[in-house]
């Protein structure tokens, strides 16, 4: 999904996301790294809006998961970093209430809460450790990561440790940790692959 698409996500929770996604589908860092914005890059113009945290349910993550093949239909048809027009907000607004959303933000609030807790899962392990300690281990892989070209491996660990910079906020509702730990293998399967 384009991140113009998803304005409440802070760079860091894209990051976060990125890492759990990208790791637990393929084990390698540096893929993870060269997909995620660069916080610093991204933040510095404008500030992001701060995420409003909610309690998740049950429904609410089987309504994304549901909501997920359209939507991704929908977003891979628009051109890279550009805002919708009204036509497609009018698509995924209609997508969203199809799977029990009160409209596209209210999904995309839903969408942003998952994501801060998946940043802290160990794709390995898949047990929440949290955000730092996910970015640090993939700092670790990438500095141990012999075949990476130097120029790479640089980029990879500015990014990286840029991340490390940003903290993501505090998860105020800790029962979203276990229930999107129930959901982990779906949810990343289906939120990985529509980060460009």
């Amino acid at each position: 999904m384009p991140a113009l698409l998803r304005p409440a996500l802070t760079a860091f929770g894209v990051a976060c996301l990125l890492s759990a996604a990208t790791l637990a589908s393929s084990g390698a860092a540096f893929a993870q790294a060269k997909q995620q914005p660069a916080p610093a890059q991204q933040a510095a113009p404008e500030q992001a809006p701060t995420l409003k945290q909610m309690a998740l349910t049950d429904k609410q993550l089987d309504g994304v998961l549901a909501a997920q093949k359209d939507m991704d239909a929908i977003t891979a048809k628009l051109p890279e970093n550009t805002a919708p027009d009204a036509k497609v907000i009018a698509q995924l607004d209609g997508v969203a209430k199809k799977h029990g959303f009160a409209s596209y933000d209210d999904y995309n609030n839903v969408v942003d809460n998952i994501s801060l807790v998946l940043g802290g899962f160990d794709p390995a392990s898949k047990k929440y450790v949290g955000a730092e300690a996910v970015i640090k281990s993939q700092i670790a892989q990438v500095e141990g990561d012999k075949k990476m070209p130097a120029k790479d491996k640089k980029e990879a660990l500015d990014e990286l440790n840029q991340a490390l910079k940003t903290p993501a906020p505090a998860i105020e509702n800790k029962a979203n940790i276990d229930l999107v730990g129930k959901y982990y293998d779906k949810l990343v399967a289906a939120l990985g692959d529509d980060q460009n």
